[in-house]
């Protein structure tokens, strides 16, 4: 399918949407207060446009968000790659991952808190644990399914580990690295938000939980909008990135 193509079903499907938002609201009859429509959401943001206080939250979320995200891809790839090609290693930590991992990131909150206090520093932590687990299980995956033959090949040709992770490993996991990419991607942007209904005092999932107390449902579901069109374009972004990545070693399928 064409990108041309893409976008237009992209556009009909967001109409359609919106088609079936304006029928809910209207089948429902509960008025504007409790079940705002597209239209009075729309009146919402340019409100919180003219007041600056939309462009302040999302600035703050995506902070926080690439903060404790990239940090915890850095990490987690390193040391994936590490434990990927140490077996025994791996057969040591896996069952530690897999008793933390099913953990919520939030369970970890009250904790959080205690040791970081209120500020930036809880939901960046969050985000790192949302995000580092999905890319570690993708890389130490990727490393262990790299196809015996291009190792074989790397030690004859006298490859130097550096070489070897850069030139063979790397380009051939990068595909399974790149799924646990845009898992973490969608989990880390969603417990961003519950951390910042916890403990902040910015951030998209405040502006919800303040709108909430103040009975202004047309700005939570106005702040609910902008939560999917972030979540969207990182993903489109981590796509790009892939996409780039895969160009740049020759693995143009990488991007798909």
């Amino acid at each position: 399918m064409t990108r041309r193509a893409r976008l237009i079903y992209g556009a009909v499907g967001i109409l359609l949407l919106l088609v079936l938002w304006q029928t809910l609201v209207l089948v429902r009859g509960v008025g504007e207060a409790l079940f705002p429509s597209p239209l009075g959401v729309a009146r919402g943001i340019v409100e919180l446009v003219e007041n600056g206080v939309l462009l302040t939250h999302v600035q703050v979320s995506l902070g926080r968000f690439a903060a404790g995200y990239f940090s915890a891809c850095l990490v987690a790839v390193l040391l994936g790659l590490v434990l990927g090609r140490v077996e025994r290693l791996w057969a040591l930590i896996d069952p530690v991952v897999q008793l933390l991992r099913p953990v919520s990131p939030i369970a970890w909150a009250p904790f959080i808190v205690l040791w970081f206090g209120i500020g930036n520093a809880p939901a960046i932590v969050i985000i790192f644990i949302a995000a580092f687990f999905p890319v570690l299980i993708a890389t130490v995956t990727g490393v262990r399914s790299v196809a015996p033959i291009y190792l074989k090949v790397a030690q004859n040709m006298e490859l130097t580990r550096v070489q070897l992770i850069r030139r063979i490993i790397l380009p051939a996991a990068f595909p399974t690295i790149a799924g646990g990419l845009h898992l973490a991607i969608g989990t880390a942007w969603i417990f961003l938000v519950s951390g910042e209904m916890v403990g902040a005092q910015s951030g998209l999932g405040f502006l919800i939980i303040d709108s909430r107390n103040t009975l202004r449902m047309d700005l939570v579901m106005a702040g609910i909008v902008f939560i999917g069109i972030c979540g969207l374009l990182l993903d489109r972004a981590v796509r790009l990135f892939e996409h780039w990545v895969g160009s740049h070693w020759g693995r143009g399928s990488a991007g798909r």
